[in-house]
């Protein structure tokens, strides 16, 4: 497996990075895990328009799913004619959040583009990837996925506060993909998003082999969020930037 960050930042865009994306490809099966606003622009430097096989969106909040609006154009007026309908797996009621997303103008509903297919907590085949998909700790519903093909294991958090789930999904990993929306500190809001030493505690407790620090807002000092990582997990940490393969 071929993982590429094509967007890690936190909430919204920054100047450095889209919102969160990540495209994952195994035996040339192009699969990308939520398509934030602003990641769309940059996704198509790593794949085309009609190279993606599969989507999966963890949650329905826009800086996981917006960018979906803009794909659905691509493919629907694409010069050599419409592109091939592909499967986006979501929480329910994914194709009816972005129908309103796209605007009361819009002749078709993205359905009319997209194979949509809600998840459950369980196991799924995606291409050649088996996926193992449970619910996130997050005032949404939001799905983390673990992607295993061929003797190894990417394990995404989406969006999370502290989950017990989180460590199952991650057990034994490679790669742990996680995020790490806050610094530590006081008065924390609950059940919403992990500090960078949560994160870490969450690889430790799960065994991964190497963690990789995402969904970083903007504003946050990233060094210091690698460092609070760096006194909770012993193994290889990285702060995610786009266009880092692993």
């Amino acid at each position: 497996m071929e993982l590429t960050v094509v967007g890690c930042s936190g909430s919204f865009p920054g100047p450095g990075s889209a919102a969160s994306c990540y495209l994952v490809v195994a035996e040339q099966f192009r699969l990308v895990l939520d398509l934030g606003n602003g990641a769309l622009g940059v996704l198509q430097r790593f794949a085309g328009l009609d190279d993606i096989n599969a989507i999966c969106v963890s949650h329905l909040h826009a800086d996981h799913c917006l960018d979906m609006c803009g794909y659905r154009v691509a493919r629907v007026y694409n010069p050599a004619g419409p592109l091939r309908r592909i499967p986006v797996y979501g929480p329910a009621g994914t194709a009816e959040r972005l129908d309103r997303a796209a605007g009361p103008d819009v002749t078709a509903g993205m359905a009319d583009s997209f194979d949509f297919v809600a998840l459950t907590p369980g196991r799924i085949g995606i291409g050649p990837f088996e996926v193992t998909v449970d619910h996130m700790n997050h005032p949404v519903e939001t799905f983390g996925f673990r992607l295993e093909h061929a003797g190894r294991a990417i394990a995404y958090s989406a969006d999370t506060g502290p989950s017990e789930q989180l460590v199952d999904l991650a057990s034994g990993a490679d790669t742990l993909l996680c995020e790490a929306t806050f610094s530590d500190g006081p008065d924390l809001p609950p059940d919403l998003h992990l500090t960078a030493g949560q994160a870490a505690d969450h690889a430790s407790r799960a065994g991964v082999a190497r963690l990789v620090l995402t969904h970083l807002p903007p504003w946050n000092d990233p060094q210091r969020s690698l460092a609070e990582a760096s006194a909770r997990f012993r193994g290889p940490i990285t702060l995610a930037s786009p266009g880092q393969r692993y």
